[in-house]
């Protein structure tokens, strides 16, 4: 008898313990995959998305976090970036989490630092030791990108690409062309057969154009639907014409399904060319940093800084966090990201948004004023608090239990 009392009693204590580690109480959430757009309470257990749901009790969290008057989002998804630092250190990589979690990015993705040859490399010492989660679109150029070798055709491996593609499929997410003056289409082809072989998409940093190589016969004739063009704005490759309209070649790619990817980056997004595009209504499908140690502290900024400048274009801003998390989501194939389904890793942007005056800056650096500015208030990765701008997760320091420690002077 008194050992099914203690039984009873053990499954009551038991029964008492709080359903979820964390709780974001009374935020605005958008998720777009889910079409949730209201005020709802989010709750975290064993680093997934347990539940979203309104008026979710705080006695069912170990830690409630009062999240009112914010935006709560799926982990933000920037679909190129540049963080593969060589070991000499040079080159334009910049570390992965330093830069990720204080915009409310999540998820990374290389946009072809690396090529086949070189990937293992990447994985082993940037990817693998990243608390960010690095995926990678692979170079179609063996040596990667900014090595002098994304001229050289024999660098320009397919099968190659394909086979290191096939041996990663957890990180390696599609292919990249970058960079590439031609005359033909060496590069581009590469990757599409690269694609072709293992059903990846292509990312095409468009190189320089001549009559042959130019944006219709990329969109018409070279890439597939689902491939993505990104520096979509950069104005480099005739994206205007010469009325300063709109090239009649992004709509037709656009209708073939192209996707159009930010990728701001430190020469590749102008105003010239974004405000005529919004004018047509032409927008991007995917927000993107194109980051790099030159970019980052120029135009372009951060994610959020790049988001922001396309919500004071006109973009609403859940169709502005809809490209930055469901729609590169599926543009790599990956949806089981930029979402908060149940059983989803926890990843989670809490957003604020400012209204004053602001200055926007793009890649030639000229302002364009706004009135709306997006600030990361915290970033949840697999459930753990991993930016706290104004320590909205924390206790107040007075009740903090600080563990005192003595320290001894070594000399």
């Amino acid at each position: 008898m008194r050992r099914f009392c203690v039984l009873i009693a053990l499954a009551s204590a038991l029964g008492a313990q709080p359903r979820y580690d964390l709780l974001l109480k009374g935020g605005h959430v958008i998720d777009p995959k889910n079409g949730i757009d209201r005020v709802m309470d989010v709750a975290v257990s064993n680093g997934t998305i347990a539940q979203v749901a309104e008026n979710i009790a705080p006695s069912d969290a170990k830690k409630t976090v009062d999240v009112a008057g914010l935006y709560v989002t799926p982990g933000l998804i920037d679909i190129h970036v540049h963080v593969y630092l060589w070991q000499d250190l040079k080159g334009e990589g910049v570390q992965a989490d330093a830069f990720s979690f204080r915009s409310g990015v999540t998820t990374m993705v290389d946009a072809g630092s690396s090529g086949w040859r070189t990937f293992p490399d990447f994985k082993a010492r940037i990817i693998d030791r990243s608390k960010t989660r690095v995926l990678a679109f692979l170079n179609i150029v063996g040596a990667g990108m900014g090595t002098g070798k994304e001229y050289d055709k024999t660098e320009m491996d397919a099968e190659a690409a394909a086979k290191t593609a096939k041996a990663y499929p957890q990180v390696i997410v599609g292919f990249k062309s970058a960079h590439y003056v031609g005359p033909g289409w060496e590069a581009e082809e590469g990757a599409v057969k690269a694609g072709e072989m293992t059903g990846l998409p292509v990312m095409v940093d468009f190189g320089r154009i001549n009559p042959k190589r130019n944006i219709n016969a990329l969109f018409l004739d070279k890439l597939r639907p689902g491939d993505i063009y990104t520096h979509c704005f950069s104005g480099h490759r005739e994206e205007l014409v010469a009325s300063g309209k709109l090239n009649p070649a992004m709509a037709a790619g656009r209708k073939r399904g192209i996707n159009f990817d930010i990728g701001h980056g430190g020469g590749s997004f102008y105003w010239y060319v974004a405000v005529p595009a919004y004018e047509e209504h032409f927008y991007p499908d995917s927000i993107s940093t194109d980051l790099h140690i030159n970019s980052m502290n120029a135009g372009m900024k951060d994610m959020i800084n790049v988001m922001s400048k396309l919500l004071n274009l006109g973009s609403p801003l859940d169709q502005v966090v809809s490209m930055s998390t469901w729609n590169p989501a599926k543009e790599i194939k990956r949806r089981e990201l930029g979402n908060l389904d149940q059983g989803a890793a926890a990843d989670i942007a809490v957003l604020r948004i400012d209204h004053g005056n602001y200055g926007f800056v793009d890649s030639a650096g000229a302002k364009k004023s706004g009135n709306q500015l997006i600030v990361c208030e915290m970033t949840l990765r697999a459930g753990k608090v991993v930016w706290d701008l104004n320590g909205r997760a924390s206790e107040d320091w007075k009740s903090f239990p600080y563990q005192k420690q003595s320290w001894t002077h070594v000399k």
